[in-house]
């Protein structure tokens, strides 16, 4: 599982920039795709498009009780990778 500090460091090491530039880069990223992605899609060519989605309110149950219960609805960033990442992973 590759995390944000590993990333960082990987991108320090293939631009041969120091470790807090990387991590300043990546961060500022992030920052951006968190804004846009809630405006519109973000469509990163020959990787993928992030979207935002909406969940329906809906009821829910607990299964160890039976009690039903409203959950809310709530707001995910959906990815949908494009094919030729898709084929990089396959």
């Amino acid at each position: 599982m590759s995390t944000k500090s590993s990333i960082s460091r990987n991108i320090s090491n293939e631009l041969g920039i120091t470790l807090k530039d990387s991590k300043l880069l990546l961060d500022k990223f992030l920052l951006i795709l968190k804004k846009e992605s809630k405006l519109k899609k973000v469509k990163l060519s020959a990787f993928g498009t992030f979207s935002k989605h909406i969940t329906p309110k809906r009821i829910g149950r607990n299964p160890k009780t039976l009690e039903s219960y409203i959950i809310n609805p709530t707001k995910k960033l959906i990815f949908k990778p494009s094919v030729k990442t898709k084929e990089i992973l396959n």
